[in-house]
């Protein structure tokens, strides 16, 4: 489409080539920000119940001595109680930075919750799961450094059991999965890690894990979709993970959380769906996924009217996740003409706006969403242009935020491009009046005087 369009349209400024080369820099740069805030996330799992029953537990700071008692009683205790109470106790005091430095600092300590972690006594496995939990979930790197050697043995773990991959205690394995995700996040995890997760029967476990159905538990599905995200950022070998099924998958769970939340009030969901779609906009983002992109095995309208059902669900529940559904559908539009075409022929571009008012970081979001609609031509231009379109964006341009001025002068510029009229509205409603405050802007003089030029001269 658009070695044909270049041909004939020869605007006096802004090529579409160079809005959009111009505008997919900029996302880059968001992009790797908002992938580097993604890799510290050291979300905190506990049993709320188990909590409550220990609050008259004063978790204390234990020695040498102590930590090895309660290790050979954990390993080598006369009664299973008794084994238990002893890694109960350990557990409490790793919560504590002096207990886990002294912890580490005893040779085998690892390997033996290792060990106790692969007996077959679940209620021991589960209190050595929450040992690895609270040492992963350390501030420390020497700490989590020190766990490193344990990963070896959590893929021999969690890759060893049934194609259910169901654990003799769901606990358990929900707090494995947290533990893995803490060491994912690890400095040396793209090149020590990943690979040997990558290299092993687990990633296909993690999508059995995602599959929607009866099976499926929120809690252990919530920690390996966080495991998977930090997986797809490191950027290994995402074509595998391609390969293997992952966007059919998570596309296929995207449609049963939006049929979720219509269903229940259950809290909860916002913690499975914000890495969900994650995951699917860091995965769409590779080249591998254009070449396999059948492999979401859905109609693009499914896909689209989910995700604003899950938008809406954000909107109630958790407004800061909004960008992440926004940055799914900038991924899903920015190459596809069908996508943007099921926005429109479904009647979403005006429940689209209303969310421009949430905060700048949305509005940008939502103006290149739209920005990936009206680049794909005048057919897409004459669609967005009717209603409310036009007004809401001389209310953007009333903004001071220089990306979301920025984004709708664009947006603007597109419009003018491929719509005609759309420039003469623009100046029957004093366009060019809310373009004059933003003359004197450095960053976005030039993108001011080219849209005055297209406006006056066409």
């Amino acid at each position: 489409m658009w070695s044909r369009q270049r041909g004939r349209l020869k605007p006096l400024c802004c090529g579409v080539e160079e809005l959009r080369c111009r505008r997919r820099e900029r996302e880059a740069a968001l992009r790797k920000a908002r992938k580097e805030q993604q890799l510290v996330s050291k979300r905190l799992l506990r049993d709320e119940t188990l909590e409550e029953a220990e609050e008259g537990c004063v978790a204390m700071i234990f020695g040498e001595a102590e930590i090895q008692q309660f290790l050979r009683l954990a390993q080598r205790g006369t009664e299973e109680k008794e084994r238990e109470r002893a890694l109960v106790s350990l557990r409490r005091g790793l919560q504590h930075p002096e207990t886990q430095q002294t912890f580490i600092g005893l040779e085998g300590s690892i390997r033996t919750l290792v060990g106790l972690l692969t007996s077959n006594q679940a209620l021991l496995q589960l209190e050595a799961a929450r040992c690895l939990h609270e040492l992963s979930h350390s501030e420390q790197s020497a700490v989590v450094e020190a766990c490193l050697p344990a990963t070896s043995y959590l893929l021999t773990y969690l890759s060893g059991h049934s194609s259910d991959f169901i654990s003799p205690h769901l606990t358990v394995l929900e707090a494995l999965g947290y533990a893995l995700s803490q060491l994912l996040q690890a400095k040396e995890a793209p090149e020590k890690i990943i690979p040997s997760v990558l290299g092993s029967t687990l990633p296909q476990h993690m999508l059995q894990l995602l599959q929607p159905g009866p099976k499926l538990n929120l809690g252990v599905a919530v920690e390996f979709a966080w495991c998977l995200h930090y997986i797809i950022c490191s950027q290994v070998n995402n074509a595998l993970l391609i390969t293997q099924g992952a966007l059919s998958t998570l596309g296929l769970l995207l449609l049963d959380l939006a049929g979720a939340v219509q269903r229940t009030e259950d809290a909860g969901l916002e913690l499975l769906v914000c890495p969900v779609l994650r995951c699917l906009s860091n995965l769409l983002t590779e080249a591998a996924a254009e070449a396999v992109g059948g492999q979401l095995q859905l109609r693009d309208e499914r896909v689209v009217a989910a995700l604003f059902i899950l938008l809406q669900f954000l909107l109630q529940k958790q407004p800061s996740l909004l960008p992440e559904g926004l940055w799914l559908l900038n991924n899903l539009t920015a190459n596809s003409p069908s996508f943007c075409t099921s926005l429109l022929s479904l009647d979403l571009i005006e429940p689209l706006l209303h969310l421009l008012s949430v905060s700048n970081v949305v509005s940008v979001l939502v103006l290149t969403v739209l920005c990936n609609v009206a680049e794909k031509g005048p057919a897409y231009c004459q669609r967005l242009w009717p209603g409310p379109l036009l007004s809401s964006l001389l209310d953007m341009l009333a903004f001071s935020d220089t990306e979301v001025v920025g984004q709708s002068l664009e947006l603007l510029q597109l419009l003018f491009l491929y719509q005609p009229g759309a420039a003469q509205a623009f100046l029957q409603q004093s366009g060019l009046q809310a373009l004059q405050r933003h003359e004197e802007v450095a960053q976005l003089q030039d993108r001011v005087h080219a849209l005055q030029q297209t406006a006056l001269h066409g």
